[in-house]
């Protein structure tokens, strides 16, 4: 990007949540902690003073099936950053002593977490979508695998995991490739060579309509439902952002509107979607207040039909394109943000599409696409549904002008 002085630079591994058995279940996370412990050549407070002397930050995130390292630099600081970088993500020092004190810290992020109802309702939700496989646990992992699971064995996770068949680099602004080539081969050094990507565990079989509510005093009540999606490879990707933007994803969008706008009964309310090997997630979330509850689902019940019956119009069809190009195409004015396309992509072994391939692919939805896509997804059927609130009976009442079988789910 030659009308920039930064380089966006990220390290992607293929690891995380949905890669755990319940024994490793927190592993990853608490890896990509401790890789911000220092390594034999830079010390915890070292790292943070050469990012802090560069003007930089440097930050990262685990996710279902990810873990990245990543930061954004002015160009003339990049070989400094990589050279960190690097020695962070393939020589932590993983001690004893330092495992101890951020287990502690990361301990404390899961009560901060567990506190905070409109974060874990998508948890309840993943568990209720999922069941016990991997997608459906909390990335951020359980107590008792964060408290009991000694710096050895973490150091062997992370041997496993963090091998050059399982890394991308990847680098978007002011940067030049060969020298990204450069880098990395001086810095890979003595990491591991070998070890194939950790493989998905089994997928869970067919959806199953399940309701998980979790009984906490708060002052809303906090409501997801949500079902199987779509694989990350599946064509139908960009048929499923128009049928989310139009669905809840905008706030022209139907529950936007009907919900919040013209009848007051909750200001935060949205339908999401996210994308995995083999499979994915479609869901929508609100949060009202006690007395609103039923309402707010009787809304949100009538315009799941509505779309069942009727597809979507052509004015909210072109709206939508519109909506799905401008956000792509703004985005990849960000260093950051195409950094964070190439890793992804690369690292899923997905295409690398050029902004008029996926501009063309989003032009070319139908229809007769949405309408067919959302009689599959949001089949009452196939529906679970997860609650946070004071009182189960109201949260499953609420349920019947959704599908009256999921109030009676297990």
């Amino acid at each position: 990007m030659d009308s920039v002085r930064s380089a966006a630079l990220g390290f992607w591994i293929g690891t995380g949540s949905g890669f755990e058995d319940a024994d490793r279940a927190g592993l990853s996370h608490l890896l990509e902690h401790m890789l911000f412990r220092g390594t034999d050549r830079f010390e915890s407070l070292e790292i943070d003073q050469i990012f802090d002397g560069m003007g930089a930050e440097i930050n990262a995130g685990t996710g279902k099936e990810t873990t990245s390292v990543y930061s954004r630099v002015l160009d003339v600081h990049l070989e400094r950053a990589f050279d960190v970088m690097a020695d962070m993500v393939w020589r932590p020092k993983i001690s004893d002593e330092d495992l101890a004190q951020e287990r502690e810290i990361v301990l404390e992020e899961i009560a901060m977490y567990e506190d905070d109802p409109q974060d874990r309702v998508f948890d309840v939700l993943g568990e209720a979508v999922f069941g016990d496989h991997p997608l459906g646990r909390a990335i951020i992992g359980t107590r008792e695998v964060v408290a009991g699971t000694p710096a050895a064995e973490l150091r062997a996770f992370h041997g496993g995991r963090y091998t050059t068949k399982n890394v991308v680099i990847a680098a978007a602004g002011s940067v030049d490739h060969d020298r990204i080539v450069e880098l990395v081969q001086q810095t890979i050094g003595d990491s591991p060579q070998t070890g194939a990507p950790p493989a998905p565990l089994a997928l869970p079989g067919g959806p199953l309509a399940r309701r998980r509510f979790f009984a906490k005093e708060t002052e809303q009540y906090h409501v997801a439902l949500g079902a199987p999606g779509l694989a990350r490879d599946d064509d139908r990707r960009f048929a499923l952002r128009i049928l989310d933007s139009v669905l809840g994803g905008t706030s022209s969008s139907r529950l936007f509107q009907e919900v919040r706008e013209q009848r007051g009964l909750a200001y935060s309310v949205y339908s999401f979607t996210g994308s995995y090997a083999g499979t994915g997630q479609i869901g929508l979330y609100l949060g009202t207040r006690p007395d609103n509850v039923q309402t707010a689902m009787k809304v949100v019940g009538a315009e799941l039909e509505k779309l069942l019956a009727d597809g979507i119009t052509a004015e909210e069809l072109d709206r939508s394109k519109e909506n799905v190009k401008g956000r792509v195409v703004l985005a990849l004015e960000s260093t950051t943000a195409r950094m964070n396309r190439l890793g992804s992509s690369v690292l899923a072994d997905m295409p690398v599409l050029t902004v008029d391939e996926v501009v063309e692919r989003i032009d070319a939805v139908t229809l007769d696409d949405v309408s067919a896509l959302a009689r599959e997804l949001y089949a009452p059927e196939r529906l679970s549904a997860a609650g946070i609130g004071g009182d189960e009976s109201v949260f499953r009442g609420s349920l019947e002008a959704v599908s009256p079988t999921l109030a009676e789910a297990a």
